[in-house]
């Protein structure tokens, strides 16, 4: 069986060592496409590999199609938008993702991105305390668990919404759930995101919804940019002066959110939510061993399609 890491942004070296060491350490072949500039790269480099390691690279039907002896597909990290899950279901192709492995990693770049809009982006003038503050955590996952034990350090009340969780589930790491995700966004000074970009969440993130946020409030985005209605954030923010949006993902109106409101936003300059050596190593070892796990075992309990 052969395994491709394909990453046009490559691990870190020592991940790679790792990760080929695992693959050869469970009798599988190891190859590797680092640095790709044209999509025809990945499509030859598919032909004829069992399983594919990936972080942020695109696999759509093309690839898959391309890909004639393909078995799974491993999304290095927690986010598997990337993927074209029908195209792999229909082809009978596994996909997965690394749950768990970059949690940590993204929940201290949030607060990093918290302190520095509480602080003015260290301009020299007063600026506020996390302490005491509510933070909303909106979902309730791995990175979410990290946001609340971080935020406990810190003294912050904390919030979270999440429908497929109980409320004693969420009181489990002391934090208090609410009813609804408008009670979430009405009552929380930092509003943290944590939702998949799908049909039913794309936009949500509206002005009917965020006109609900107290004076001052800040919106913290380190899940997708699809979730945000910027039209509509960018309406509010004209009325409300007192209203900071930070993320970690270049919206697609940047140049009118830097115009506008270049003192309550900041964007960094590419998806920084995993770009930690820590992270960088942690994913990459964990989807090759649900690899090595899927052929010896038959294991899928990371199958996302």
């Amino acid at each position: 069986m052969k395994v491709l890491l394909a990453t046009d942004k490559p691990f870190a070296a020592v991940a790679v060592d790792q990760i080929k060491s695992i693959i050869d350490g469970n009798d599988l072949e190891f190859v590797k496409l680092e640095k790709y500039t044209e999509k025809q790269q990945l499509l030859d480099a598919v032909k004829d590999v069992n399983a594919i390691i990936i972080r942020s690279d695109i696999i759509d039907k093309v690839v898959i199609e391309a890909a004639k002896v393909l078995k799974i597909v491993v999304r290095a990290g927690a986010g598997y938008d990337n993927v074209d899950l029908q195209a792999a279901t229909e082809n009978n192709v596994v996909v997965m993702n690394t749950p768990g492995q970059n949690s940590n990693a993204v929940a201290e770049l949030a607060f990093g991105m918290m302190i520095y809009m509480a602080r003015k982006k260290f301009d020299g003038s007063s600026g506020t305390e996390l302490k005491d503050k509510r933070l909303g955590l909106h979902a309730f996952g791995n990175v979410s668990k990290n946001m609340a034990r971080i935020a406990h350090c810190f003294g912050m009340e904390i919030l979270a919404f999440d429908p497929f969780l109980t409320s004693d589930q969420i009181a489990e790491y002391g934090v208090k759930a609410v009813n609804s995700v408008e009670e979430l966004y009405s009552s929380s000074d930092y509003i943290s995101l944590h939702i998949p970009a799908n049909a039913q969440t794309k936009k949500s993130i509206n002005q009917e919804l965020l006109q609900n946020l107290p004076k001052g409030a800040t919106i913290v985005n380190t899940a997708r940019k699809e979730v945000i209605d910027e039209d509509g954030l960018l309406e509010l923010m004209a009325v409300r002066e007192d209203i900071r949006y930070v993320s970690d993902i270049a919206p697609d109106r940047i140049a009118d959110f830097n115009e506008k409101f270049a003192s309550r936003v900041f964007f960094s300059p590419k998806k920084m939510g995993a770009q930690t050596s820590e992270a960088n190593i942690n994913a990459g070892l964990a989807a090759a061993r649900q690899i090595a796990r899927f052929f010896k075992e038959g294991d899928t309990t990371f199958k996302v399609n």
